[in-house]
């Protein structure tokens, strides 16, 4: 086990020209430690196994393969494949409230569902998994699937499933996967609570604005294996990277998230006839603290 929790010196070393901007949210952030200094906590953590090259706020910026949303590319497209449990109006409620949130959350972009499709109607290869017994789909093929069933004001389009993902026949399994250059991807969860679907669904959609994983901070655009440990939203360095590629204001934006992480009867935006509770419990520390920035904003 390497513990790192007070040497640093693995961790690239937050950019200078954000660290008055990290100081501030951490002054706002009086009631959680939502954006810390990220730490290692094993030799096994992603960003020690697999070293990846760091992205500031410059090199994003500077990315010239990076895509934004324009006025005739400016939806993102939700497409469930194969079954999520039970059929009926509890699956279809919460594959509306990962719509809801991902909306919230890419604040300034449509995001629309897609008619849902088997795993048949994609004709991808799969196999059944040595170990876990699991069926397993090729996510090089769901991509293509994907392609096929983009529409033409798409900025992009993201397969969410139930069913386990493989990249290759040398990988036991992996969470999701992106295309950046053709705005497609798409990931696994196997579980219906929400909490973990919606970090899951705006990682991968990150990825393809440009975002590459965070090693700066504790952040929603950390790697995917750390999904459990790391927060819903994105920290300074890459809510300032969505912010330039979408254009949207920091105050309205925080106001629907927080919208879009209440029940309806606590936002602005009830829903009448709701058939199940939004099970809005694990988001209580997020809301604290949108309630706390948006305070500081208004002083």
């Amino acid at each position: 086990m390497m513990c790192v929790s007070s040497d640093l010196s693995l961790l690239p070393q937050v950019p200078s020209a954000y660290a008055s901007v990290v100081e501030q949210t951490a002054k706002a952030n009086q009631l959680t430690t939502m954006n810390s200094r990220l730490r290692l906590h094993s030799d096994s953590d992603w960003i020690s196994a697999h070293p990846e090259e760091h992205q500031d706020f410059d090199s994003f910026y500077r990315d010239p393969s990076r895509k934004t949303p324009n006025a005739s590319h400016n939806t993102i497209y939700i497409q469930t494949i194969g079954s999520f449990g039970e059929a009926g109006a509890q699956t279809d409620q919460c594959v509306e409230w990962l719509r809801e949130y991902c909306q919230a959350f890419f604040y300034g972009l449509s995001v629309k569902l897609l008619p849902a499709v088997t795993v048949a109607e994609t004709k991808c290869s799969f196999r059944v998994n040595s170990d876990s017994h699991n069926l397993q789909i090729l996510t090089g093929d769901l991509l293509q699937f994907l392609r096929s069933r983009k529409p033409a004001d798409a900025f992009c389009i993201v397969g969410i499933t139930m069913i386990d993902l493989y990249p290759k026949d040398s990988w036991n399994f992996v969470f999701g996967q992106a295309s950046l250059s053709n705005g497609m991807g798409v990931f696994s969860f196997s579980s219906s609570l929400l909490l973990r679907p919606c970090k899951k669904m705006t990682h991968e959609i990150g990825h393809m604005f440009g975002l590459k994983h965070c090693q700066w901070l504790s952040c929603g655009s950390n790697h995917l294996e750390e999904s459990d440990r790391r927060p819903l939203d994105f920290c300074p360095v890459c809510l300032r990277k969505l912010q330039v590629a979408i254009g949207f204001k920091i105050a309205d934006r925080y106001k629907m998230f927080l919208s879009g992480l209440s029940a309806p009867e606590e936002s602005s935006t009830c829903q009448s006839l709701l058939h199940f509770p939004k099970p809005t419990e694990a988001f209580q520390t997020s809301r604290l603290w949108l309630h706390r920035c948006l305070d500081i904003l208004r002083e």
